[in-house]
């Protein structure tokens, strides 16, 4: 049953998600001329107007938010409780912050404030995604104290998710592996290390001690259970809450149990990133390095990561769930790409050599503003970024515009300029 999944998901590859469904309104369709290195950053913004636009043209309802495209070239859209529902808005008061254009801070405050019921949200760990790329992006750009308590009453949702006995934020409730036999009662996915920037802001703005508290424990934890020697992720941990003992360790949206999902290696290199800004703890800038380090081992010369660093590892092994050979084309991930990047860029900062890295996040920029992924105005449903790939073992989502690749996207492009200015 998986394998047919596996092999039509395949299939889908050959589907290329390019076009706008839209309203009848004519949308903008200038031709734009993909940015040289030299402009990359203006250029990069002036066609991301150009592509949110369109799309605030096409949605109007706060509540319909823009995430990917359907295989009818369809665009899809989500409510307020998907994980991903704050990016579109993330994304605005990133225009905002570049440009200082109030049209965008207005468009950027509707889109969040449709997610102020969030904060008493409490049925998975993605409130931080959610809330943080919103609330969080609004309260830093100026926006009224309201913003703030918002922020940490989502805070107080989020912390009840963690189990002292576990020491980790619990990210799913009950649910089978992707065995369809393996059950999970505490699944705690490395995504989730996003997520802990939220607790972090809230024991600063609220005083209390306890949401950072939380958050330390969980990036141990997850430092001790989630990696192996190498510094690659497993996905999904499971826990026994009696004991925090481990009963599984898995990948649900990668090639294999054993192997590096991009996305993964992504979420854990800027979570441990971010963990260091907040805590100037050494262990966590060293163990950033490293998976840092490991990504950079792996990325192929075009510097743009396949959805799993371990798919073309041709010699099947048998407690593989799916032999290599059937995936006979191999699609890249920017969404993955654009979150190294980001990542990238701020750990630069921290280390004396910082230059590797900063060099590998403009690599990875300037081929995401090639032709190859960077969508023209008109194209693509409004999304900037092509080639993105949500999960391939369910086979949702594979070489598609993801919301979250545009706003990453835009976020390396804010921390370069943020570091050219200043060198």
């Amino acid at each position: 049953m998986m394998k047919k999944r596996y092999l039509f998901a395949c299939l889908l590859l050959l589907f290329n998600a390019c076009s706008n469904p839209g309203k009848e309104k004519e949308q903008s369709t200038e031709v734009i001329t993909p940015p040289i290195y030299n402009g990359l950053i203006a250029d990069n913004f002036q066609l991301a107007e150009k592509h949110f636009s369109n799309m605030l043209d096409v949605c109007e309802d706060a509540t319909k938010i823009p995430r990917t495209t359907k295989e009818d070239s369809s665009l899809v859209t989500v409510g307020i409780h998907n994980w991903t529902s704050g990016f579109f808005a993330g994304s605005l008061w990133y225009l905002y912050e570049y440009t200082h254009d109030e049209k965008w801070k207005q468009a950027a405050e509707k889109w969040t404030r449709a997610l102020e019921p969030i904060q008493h949200y409490t049925r998975h760990h993605d409130v931080g995604f959610m809330m943080y790329c919103s609330y969080g992006n609004g309260r830093r750009l100026g926006a009224d104290s309201t913003y703030q308590d918002i922020l940490i009453q989502t805070a107080k949702s989020l912390s009840t998710r963690f189990h002292p006995n576990t020491g980790c934020i619990k990210s799913w409730d009950y649910r089978k592996a992707w065995d369809d036999k393996t059950e999970w009662f505490y699944p705690v996915i490395i995504d989730n290390m996003m997520n802990l920037e939220l607790l972090f802001y809230a024991s600063k703005a609220s005083g209390d001690p306890q949401y950072k508290e939380i958050a330390i424990r969980h990036a141990l934890t997850t430092m001790k259970n989630h990696y192996r020697p190498d510094f690659s992720s497993y996905h999904v941990v499971d826990y026994d809450t009696l004991n925090g003992e481990v009963l599984d360790q898995a990948t649900c949206q990668g090639f294999t149990d054993a192997s590096a999902w991009a996305r993964g290696q992504a979420w854990g290199l800027y979570g441990y990133t971010m963990v260091y800004r907040e805590t100037k703890d050494p262990q966590f800038l060293t163990f950033a390095q490293n998976i840092a380090d490991y990504i950079l081992s792996r990325l192929p010369e075009d510097h743009i990561p396949y959805w799993d660093f371990d798919v073309f590892n041709k010699e099947f092994r048998p407690e593989w769930k799916y032999n290599p050979a059937d995936f006979p084309t191999v699609p890249r991930d920017a969404s993955a790409a654009a979150v190294i990047a980001s990542a990238f860029y701020e750990l630069s900062t921290f280390v004396e050599n910082g230059e590797k890295y900063k060099a590998q996040a403009d690599a990875i920029i300037k081929e995401l503003s090639t032709s190859e992924y960077l969508a023209q105005p008109g194209e693509n449903n409004n999304f900037m970024l092509k080639h993105s790939v949500g999960s391939i073992p369910h086979g949702v989502e594979i070489d598609v515009p993801l919301v979250y690749a545009d706003y990453y996207f835009l976020e390396a492009l804010l921390r370069k300029q943020k570091l050219e200015k200043n060198s």
